[in-house]
């Protein structure tokens, strides 16, 4: 029996052996939530999902109450800087601050804000919101889907589901939401300033020292500290450091996407379109080379549309003014409920929604890599450590957005009819094992939302610990 368990059970029974007769994890609990409380923490020595319903319970009691969690505090508080205020450079910068590290950011625009539409937060990035006390400021714009509906281009028709039910809330400890991007950005800047992180404007860093730490700003001033993370974009100039021999353009997707909002109240007069904003849910369309995604945000008052397509043209050669005609061009023949634009156009890669959870991730993962520093000479293999588990997991998600891409995007044929027919299941509301939608397919929905990016890195640390150990022995 492992000694964490031994340790876990002797503490429910006053330290007293469990095996004695008359001792009970349950006589000595005083009350009913303390009872909750210390069996949601226990482990059994034996293959058991019975406590499943209590850690259950207590997550939808966090989930109601909006419970923010207070974690073990770093050894060594260091002071850290963070160039970037977008979504991944406040996520990171509150990971760090909760554990007592000195946090600045430097952001080169005048003001904080940001642009966009919808994005989404998965379980795997809203329990660490939740966990960081995020939440509480997301509760009247975020959206919770009921469900995931893959439709076929021409008609509608649903061909794939994904249930974001109850069951889905309880597996994963928390419901799948959608948002307005700068909502999203706004309660992450209202976490931090909460936990003490200073936000600098106007401060455009123009050179990294990464030996000194240190950041020099356009106007020549410089920035020291004890850590430098950049978190300044895809055109980041510090990219360039880590690997000096590498080409840092970003590189075409092949694709590119219309992006639009329509007022919901507009829609609700159609009866056509009605039905589409009838219950919370996120709707896809896929077809060949194409697909588009839409669901309500802004507390469930505006409708988000992004419609993807190839497009292996200039970014620069762009015009929005067209984009409206363009836009019908590229989805002539398709679902006729779908010709409903805003004003806005933008290009965006196709990802498994998950590119805003990563930078959650990250910054979980960074938080905790460097908690048990002793001395800022251990930064280098903290930092290794970092580096390797969180390119993995993010490759691998980058991996898993380009196989929807190519799942999505059928043409009618063969390969589409055998994809419909793997999802066909789901729809019918039969049991399955797997499915060609990623987002339902048992073992990618738990490698994906049931991923916990603090254990990993925690997971990863000791094993590295372990390994350097081995090494010197």
């Amino acid at each position: 029996m492992p000694s964490a368990t031994l340790n876990g059970v002797r503490s429910l029974t006053n330290n007293k052996d469990p095996a004695a007769p008359g001792n009970s994890v349950f006589n000595v609990m005083p009350s009913d939530s303390e009872r909750i409380h210390n069996l949601t923490n226990l482990d059994p020595p034996y293959p058991s999902e019975s406590l499943t319903f209590l850690r259950t319970l207590r997550a939808q009691r966090d989930i109601d109450s909006n419970v923010s969690t207070t974690p073990e505090q770093a050894r060594l508080k260091l002071e850290i800087t963070i160039v970037g205020a977008g979504l991944g450079g406040i996520a990171t910068a509150i990971a760090l601050a909760r554990r007592g590290h000195s946090v600045l950011i430097l952001e080169q625009a005048p003001e904080l804000g940001e642009v966009g539409a919808g994005i989404q937060i998965p379980p795997n990035s809203g329990r660490l919101l939740r966990k960081w006390g995020v939440s509480k400021h997301l509760q009247k714009s975020a959206v919770q889907p009921e469900s995931i509906n893959f439709r076929r281009w021409q008609d509608g028709s649903v061909i794939g589901y994904t249930d974001l039910g109850s069951e889905f809330k309880t597996l994963y400890e928390e419901p799948y939401q959608v948002v307005h991007r700068a909502h999203f950005h706004d309660a992450l800047y209202q976490r931090a300033v909460e936990l003490g992180v200073k936000v600098k404007l106007n401060s455009r860093v123009v050179e990294y020292d990464a030996e000194g730490a240190a950041v020099v700003l356009e106007d020549g001033s410089i920035v020291k500290s004890d850590l430098v993370i950049a978190a300044d974009g895809v055109k980041s100039v510090a990219r360039s450091l880590i690997h000096p021999q590498g080409n840092h353009e970003p590189r075409l997707s092949g694709f590119a996407a219309y992006r639009a909002t329509v007022d919901v109240s507009k829609m609700r007069s159609d009866p056509e379109i009605a039905q589409i904003i009838e219950r919370p849910s996120l709707n896809i369309w896929i077809g060949e080379d194409r697909h588009i995604m839409t669901y309500t945000i802004a507390g469930g008052n505006s409708f988000n549309m992004v419609l993807s397509h190839k497009d292996l043209s200039d970014p620069s050669t762009w015009v929005q003014e067209s984009a409206v005609e363009n836009m019908k061009k590229e989805f002539s023949g398709w679902d006729p409920k779908l010709i409903i634009l805003g004003d806005a156009a933008h290009a965006m890669l196709p990802y498994m929604s998950e590119g805003a959870a990563m930078a959650v991730e990250d910054g979980a993962a960074i938080a905790v890599a460097i908690n048990r520093l002793h001395s800022t000479k251990e930064l280098r293999f903290a930092l290794k450590t970092f580096e390797v588990e969180r390119i993995k997991r993010s490759g691998d998600m980058v991996d898993a957005s380009a196989i929807n891409g190519i799942l999505w995007h059928f043409a009618d044929g063969p390969e589409q009819q055998a994809r419909d027919a793997a999802m066909r299941a789901e729809v019918e509301g039969r049991s399955f094992s797997s499915s060609a939608n990623q987002w339902s397919d048992p073992v990618t929905q738990n490698w994906a939302y049931g991923y916990d990016a603090e254990k990993a890195m925690q997971d990863a640390w000791d094993q590295a610990v372990s390994d350097l150990i081995a090494e010197r022995v």
